[in-house]
């Protein structure tokens, strides 16, 4: 998903500049100019932008701030932050202006004093809500950090690796578990095909996206950790001729608190599986 960009037309000299250093270090953005062609609707072609994009950065100015179709953007991603409980909005101030009262409370990048400072700023908020390899599930009890990485065994088979980390609330113990997910030689190709006709990005995701039907069509994925040793599992999915061996270990860490745990990795896959989505949609 891009990153969109809001901005009054009287600032297109700073925000193409802006634009091209963000592509320049491999940002996908959604910039008006580049975007609309010809014939087409922008209220519409803007309003599908916003409600796909993975941020939306507000360019902030004398100018933008008395621009009502720029508060009209602001509100949209406010609203995107309000319903979806994460980071969407990331001001930018380019020059003094009276920051709208619903971003007083934010830490913005500003442009004013060091530019380099600024973009660096930019690039490491961009980053936080598009990636694709780090991320965090939160809940009222607890929060799973998870990360990934990939690549090809010896005999040339495509495999995908997810390490997550769980902390309860107020609890002593956290839960480190590793899945590996292994293709198989049809599979393989499948990665090579959709990292061809899209991107490697998307093709990570149909991977994981395997697993994640299995799992809402009823596989199980648990693991009860009663000491301090590590549990394995092994499971073979397949979708046609394309098949995966899924290795799960699991292992608590921290005080001995005499109780069994019951790890969902399954809930903890889907959830995964919905952040990546959001990041990757397909505009």
């Amino acid at each position: 998903m891009p990153v969109f960009i809001s901005y009054s037309h009287e600032d297109k000299e700073f925000v193409e500049q802006l634009a091209f250093q963000l592509v320049a270090h491999r940002a996908n953005v959604w910039l008006d100019k580049w975007e609309l062609s010809v014939g087409d609707s922008i209220i519409n072609k803007i309003q599908d932008a916003i409600k796909t994009a993975s941020a939306l950065l507000i360019i902030l100015s004398r100018s933008s701030v008395e621009s009502e179709w720029c508060k009209k953007e602001l509100t949209s991603g406010l609203l995107r932050e309000l319903e979806e409980r994460r980071v969407v909005v990331l001001p930018i101030v380019i020059d003094d202006c009276e920051i709208p009262l619903f971003l007083r409370d934010k830490l913005y990048a500003d442009f004013r004093t060091n530019k380099d400072e600024a973009f660096v700023m930019v690039l490491q908020s961009i980053a936080k809500v598009t990636s694709d390899s780090l991320g965090r599930l939160t809940s009222p009890e607890f929060f799973v950090d998870w990360a990934t990485d990939w690549g090809f065994h010896k005999n040339g088979q495509f495999f995908l690796r997810i390490i997550l980390v769980e902390q309860g609330e107020d609890q002593p113990i956290t839960c480190l578990s590793e899945i590996m997910i292994i293709a198989n030689e049809e599979a393989t190709k499948k990665y090579f095909e959709t990292s061809k006709k899209h991107n490697d990005r998307f093709a990570r995701l149909e991977v994981i996206e395997s697993l994640s039907s299995s799992i809402e069509k009823g596989l199980e994925i648990r693991m009860r950790l009663d000491d301090n040793h590590e549990k394995r599992s092994e499971y073979k999915i397949s979708d046609g001729d394309n098949s995966y061996l899924v290795i799960v270990s699991s292992r608590r860490l921290g005080e001995d608190t005499g109780k069994d745990v019951l790890l969902s990795i399954d809930a903890q896959i889907l959830g995964m599986r919905d952040t990546l989505r959001g990041i990757l949609q397909k505009g």
